[in-house]
């Protein structure tokens, strides 16, 4: 039970670093000055960042299932 406990902290942690890694996707101020970047050239990095969120998300979910049933 203690390994679960361990994965589902570690892709817990995974998700918040991953989360926080991602790019505003809102303009806010920058579109007032003329400043917002319409076009950006990390849309490749931000899929792939994207996919890792997905992952470990689901990763997440599924352990915090498991240790809900087999806790019971």
């Amino acid at each position: 039970m203690a390994v679960l406990y361990f994965f589902q902290f570690l892709s817990a942690f995974a998700v918040v670093i991953l989360i926080l890694l991602h790019s505003p996707k809102g303009e806010g101020f920058g579109a007032i000055g003329g400043n917002s970047s319409l076009f950006s050239a990390t849309k490749g990095l931000d899929a792939g960042l994207d996919r890792l969120t997905y992952l470990f998300g689901t990763i997440f979910m599924v352990m915090s299932i498991l240790v809900a049933v087999l806790s019971i």
